[in-house]
This record gives C-alpha cells, sequence and structure tokens, in this order.
C-alpha cells in the first residue's frame, strides 16, 4: 500500500516539476494537492463509519468556547488536514525522502496523480447525490 501512495506522490511531483509556472514552488503545490485529496478521503472514510459502523460520532474535536464556524474550521483543520500534512511530510519532504522515490517509481505523466485527486474530490459528492437520489 506504500508503494502505491508513493507512486502516487512521485506523478504528482514529476507533473508539478515539468510545469515552468511550479519551478520555484512545486513542493508547496504538490502538498497541497496531496493533502486535500488525502483529507477529503479521510473525511469520507469518518463519515461512513461514523454514519455506519459506529452510530456515533467518534472521531471529533469540540471548542465549546469558539463559535460555530471557527469550531468546525478548527475541527478540520486539526483532525483531517494536519495529519496529512505531518504524514506528507515524514514519508516525503523529510531529509529529501522524495529524490530517492524519484528514480524508482515510474512517471505516468500525471495520470496517475490527477486520478487520484479527481476520484478523491468526486467521490464524496456523487455518493451523496447517490444517497439523496435513491435512499429518500
Amino acid at each position: 500500500m506504500l508503494s502505491f501512495y508513493y507512486k502516487i506522490w512521485v506523478d504528482c511531483i514529476q507533473r508539478a516539476k515539468r510545469q515552468s509556472s511550479n519551478k520555484e514552488n512545486w513542493q508547496t503545490i504538490t502538498m497541497i494537492f496531496m493533502t486535500l485529496s488525502m483529507s477529503a478521503n479521510i473525511v469520507l472514510i469518518m463519515t461512513i463509519l461514523e454514519k455506519h459502523v459506529f452510530h456515533t460520532y467518534v472521531y471529533k474535536i469540540n471548542f465549546s468556547f469558539l463559535p460555530t464556524r471557527i469550531n468546525n474550521l478548527l475541527t478540520y483543520l486539526f483532525l483531517f488536514i494536519l495529519p496529512c500534512v505531518i504524514m506528507n511530510y515524514l514519508f516525503i519532504f523529510r531529509n529529501g525522502r522524495y529524490k530517492k522515490l524519484l528514480p524508482k517509481y515510474r512517471y505516468h505523466n500525471g495520470k496517475l496523480f490527477l486520478t487520484y485527486f479527481l476520484i478523491s474530490m468526486l467521490l464524496p459528492i456523487v455518493l451523496l447525490w447517490v444517497g439523496i437520489i435513491f435512499l429518500k
């Protein structure tokens, strides 16, 4: 499973590095896109688990002293964004690990990353629509 994670990352890095507009900030751009897609996957998995397996919210933080919107934003940042950023940093960027991964994995012209990103972003929306249409 970790090799698939690395393949997606290598495809993402190679795609970003090959675009002339990303020469200086490709690390930030790849981190943002991979973190967004990974956090969307975690949100989807946790929603399904909480709704259909646990029947209660088990993965939450409540900052009761804050307004609801700020509470929701901080909860999303701490529970979904921050773990992905830390994991991506440790597995990809720490000690220049990506330099060892680039020659090890094949570049798929960005198609592998793009497929992963689009599925991660669109699958929750599609499942929501299916649920609304068929589970009324």
